[in-house]
């Protein structure tokens, strides 16, 4: 059936699909990076930050370069922006399950700093892109190569941090380390990169069908695409990271947890890059709603704040929590409502 041909309540049952699908292939491929982790010795961190965070993020990452391709800026971009914030609201809830301290304090690490730091440069480069004239070269703004090399170069100090660190946080009673598993209970690298890859084409194909469903609820309805790139579509294709990080602070994962949150809200800031080059008209990043740079500019307050949580280090925090899972929350939720407030525009 063409996707153009859906009615609204079709279009609501196939995001409803997507939805579930990504939720749960998002959850299942948890266990796999954890896995290659070991398996690979790359560490939690830097495969919170690769591959859980590409993985989890898939799904997000070809709905927003579909809107993008189909010149539907509002929805890449919010979709892309909104899953950021929605993200460290998960990271908060998932503080929320693990009750020995605040998950701030027993995830502190190196790489996990290093990646905030890198995850708020690349915000940064965002807001600071539609301020800059409006050129392009074959219809992508200097902005986007910027961002890739940014990125590249921070995972590769990442991965320094993790193989000869030049300064660790004090260790205490209730820090938890990365300790891999017995590699003889690991399944060997093929069957793993082969059930990583297949996951990650089911959550891409989610992705892809969601992108039309939800062009289709805007079009049908008095939300406008970038409400529902922030309200619906990011919310829909970050659920893996609230299940995932929930599913691994149970494991005791703590890590992997925090490094998947972190890392996968960077690789999400190359959404847009990644929508740059799909998008036809220009540069996307000129095409920004005042909405969606609000979003923006919330999720860098978001980041600093995470960043002072895991410098700072409180062991414990109100209800057993850290203050900045609670004050994560609590500026998620005051976005919600002040997108809506500004009419969803």
């Amino acid at each position: 059936m063409d996707a153009a041909s859906w009615t609204l309540s079709t279009s609501i049952l196939v995001f409803i699909a997507c939805t579930v699908a990504i939720g749960v292939f998002g959850t299942r491929i948890t266990g796999v990076v954890d896995q290659l982790a070991d398996r690979t010795g790359i560490g939690e961190a830097l495969a919170g930050a690769v591959l859980l965070g590409a993985s989890t993020s898939l799904g997000g990452s070809v709905l927003s370069v579909v809107a993008a391709w189909n010149d539907n800026a509002d929805l890449a971009l919010g979709n892309a922006l909104g899953g950021i914030a929605f993200q460290f609201a998960a990271l908060a809830i998932a503080d929320f399950a693990y009750r020995r301290a605040n998950l701030e304090h027993a995830a502190a690490s190196a790489e996990n700093l290093m990646q905030s730091g890198l995850l708020i440069a690349l915000l940064a480069l965002i807001l600071i892109a539609p301020t800059l004239p409006d050129i392009t070269l074959w219809g992508i703004h200097p902005i986007t190569p910027i961002m890739l090399g940014v990125y590249g170069y921070g995972l590769r100090m990442i991965r320094t941090a993790h193989d000869q660190p030049m300064w660790w946080p004090r260790r205490t009673t209730e820090t938890r380390e990365d300790e891999p598993e017995d590699l003889d209970k690991v399944p060997a690298l093929a069957p793993l990169a082969i059930r990583f890859a297949l996951l990650m084409l089911a959550l891409g194909a989610a992705g892809y069908t969601m992108e039309y469903a939800a062009s289709n609820i805007a079009q049908a309805t008095w939300l406008s695409f970038s409400a529902v790139g922030v309200l619906f579509t990011a919310t829909a294709t970050s659920l893996p990271e609230l299940v995932t990080s929930v599913a691994a602070v149970r494991r005791g994962a703590l890590t992997l947890a925090v490094g998947g949150i972190i890392g996968g809200n960077a690789f999400d800031t190359l959404f847009t890059a990644a929508s740059d080059i799909a998008y036809r008209e220009g540069s996307i990043y000129h095409a920004m709603p005042e909405s969606v740079a609000f979003w923006a500019a919330l999720t860098l307050l978001m980041s600093a704040v995470l960043l002072l949580g895991l410098i700072r280090r409180e062991k414990e925090g109100p209800a057993g929590v850290g203050v900045e899972s609670v004050v994560l929350l609590a500026l998620y939720v005051a976005g919600v409502a002040l997108l809506l407030g500004m009419g969803a525009e």
